[in-house]
């Protein structure tokens, strides 16, 4: 199947096409035009998006898990074109691109079984006690709501799983909130095809158009305006820590703030504790240097800096070192993206006590690995090398004790993952550890590596600052759900008026 797209806006069920163009910049094979969004455009989503919510937002639970199921369906049965297209305009090969349109729809299915079983709502119920003294106690139900309409960044390295009809999407739809979606410019022509599945999905359910929304490319003052409209009660974001932090900034400024659920940077550090190294030092530097490649790096959960002990770090850095030169030239997913990496490695490699460890040549739209040396003390006076580089490079960090590896992992912002590589003779450091790395990230992990984020119910996908806006949310997993909801307590309401959910 082939999918050739129009490039136009999808604007409350219609497709909607403005004069201003951008070209697409695929990886390989056709380039197309897309109309730029505008400011208008936002509005009208924004509007579609309040009115459809009146009725959207008061939807069954089986009706909104039904909606759920149909998405997934509908873009399987695009299955095709959707790797064709995803292929073409990132560079990320076909089996990459089928295995995150199953990630897609998995984890559609998974919040529609989710909200069928009722327990997100998190209904509480405080019986009446007219008897009771020196004041009765009125009868108090809880239960949690949908706050209106959401918007939602598409990410540029995920153009399926964090994208259109991703995880921001699926958990704010799964609420009960109507999603206005600001495409990817990496990505525009499989935005398009996933929202012409919504739509499909959208008119088979015959739920109001406004629900679902996507505004393709456009200048700063779209996403601005999007995160500013007043219909718009929250944001889901995956993307640079620029960018993240400017779209946080007008949300708190706003008349009314909202809540901005940004996924910004992280370095995911590694902890290689002596006896895991001295057992399988090996293994375990192989190991990263898959992790760390996976993807031309362009993972958010990519491990970028390792802390071992300074005795231990050779067999590390030479066994890394040589797998890392295994691995060939790879594509990144923009122009913009491969510059980038390239100024972060020089950044990195021009820090104050930096070794070169393996490095190589990259050039236009290509990535290869890159991998440094540096001593804790070092690494702790500049900032710059804990900050995060998007592409296959590798920071090895030594330390000279147990204790300056306790102090290395004191000293890191927040993150998304943090790694322990032990084994039973490294408890007691590992105890010592756990407690700090808690503080520091949202997913702590023992003897693995943290690339694979799991789509269910115990899976946080977030951490403190910069790692994300909000360190109380996950935007992976059930617990999502909760970014694009609100409690409400309802105080002595006759049954017969209450929702159906709490009677």
């Amino acid at each position: 199947m082939s999918f050739k797209p129009h490039g136009k806006h999808l604007v409350a069920g219609e497709w909607v096409a403005t004069e201003a163009k951008f070209r697409s910049e695929p990886a390989h094979g056709e380039a197309f035009d897309f109309s730029v969004g505008t400011v208008d455009l936002v509005n009208a989503a924004c509007e579609a998006a309040e009115e459809a919510f009146w009725s959207y937002g008061y939807t069954t639970r089986e009706e909104r898990a039904a909606f759920l199921d149909t998405i997934a369906d509908e873009i399987e049965a695009r299955a095709d074109a959707i790797t064709e297209i995803g292929s073409s305009e990132t560079g990320l090969p076909a089996g990459r691109l089928q295995g995150e349109r199953g990630r897609t729809v998995g984890q559609l299915r998974l919040f529609a079984s989710h909200i069928r079983k009722g327990d997100y709502l998190d209904r509480r119920h405080d019986e009446a006690l007219p008897d009771r003294q020196p004041l009765p106690r009125p009868d108090i139900r809880l239960m949690q709501r949908p706050i209106g309409p959401v918007a939602v960044f598409g990410a540029s390295n995920f153009p399926l799983a964090f994208s259109t009809a991703g995880g921001d999407t699926a958990a704010a739809l799964a609420a009960g909130c109507p999603v206005v979606v600001k495409g990817h410019s990496a990505h525009p022509g499989t935005g398009e095809i996933v929202a012409e599945a919504v739509l499909a999905a959208v008119k088979k359910h015959n739920l109001h158009p406004g629900v679902f929304s996507l505004i393709q490319g456009g200048r700063r003052d779209v996403g601005s305006a999007l995160v500013q409209h007043p219909r718009i009660k929250a944001v889901g974001f995956t993307g640079s820590l620029a960018g993240g932090r400017a779209l946080f900034d007008l949300c708190a400024q706003r008349p009314e703030p909202i809540p901005f659920f940004g996924e910004l940077g992280s370095v995911n550090p590694m902890f290689l504790l002596p006896e895991a190294v001295s057992a399988r030092g090996e293994a375990i530097a192989k190991g990263w240097a898959g992790s760390l490649t996976m993807g031309a790096g362009q993972f958010c959960t990519n491990p970028g800096i390792a802390v071992v002990l300074a005795s231990q770090a050779d067999t590390v850095a030479e066994t890394a070192r040589t797998a890392l030169s295994e691995v060939g030239p790879q594509v990144m997913l923009t122009d913009g993206i491969a510059s980038a990496y390239r100024d972060g490695r020089d950044r990195i490699a021009a820090g104050n006590g930096v070794r070169d460890v393996l490095t190589t040549s990259c050039n236009l739209r290509n990535a290869t690995p890159y991998l440094y040396r540096v001593a804790g003390k070092d690494w702790v006076a500049n900032h710059a090398l804990a900050e995060e580089v998007f592409g296959p490079l590798g920071l090895i960090v030594t330390v000279e004790s147990a204790e300056e590896m306790i102090e290395v992992a004191k000293s890191f912002e927040g993150q998304l993952t943090a790694t322990l590589h032990l084994d039973a003779g490294d408890a007691e450091l590992g105890r010592k550890l756990l407690p700090i790395l808690e503080r520091k990230a949202g997913r702590v992990l023992a003897n693995g590596f943290p690339t694979g984020v799991e789509v269910s119910e115990a899976m946080v996908h977030g951490g403190p600052y910069p790692a994300s806006t909000n360190f109380g949310a996950t935007s992976v997993g059930t617990m999502s759900i909760r970014r694009f909801m609100r409690p409400v307590s309802y105080q002595n309401i006759p049954s017969d008026v209450l929702p159906e959910d709490i009677r």
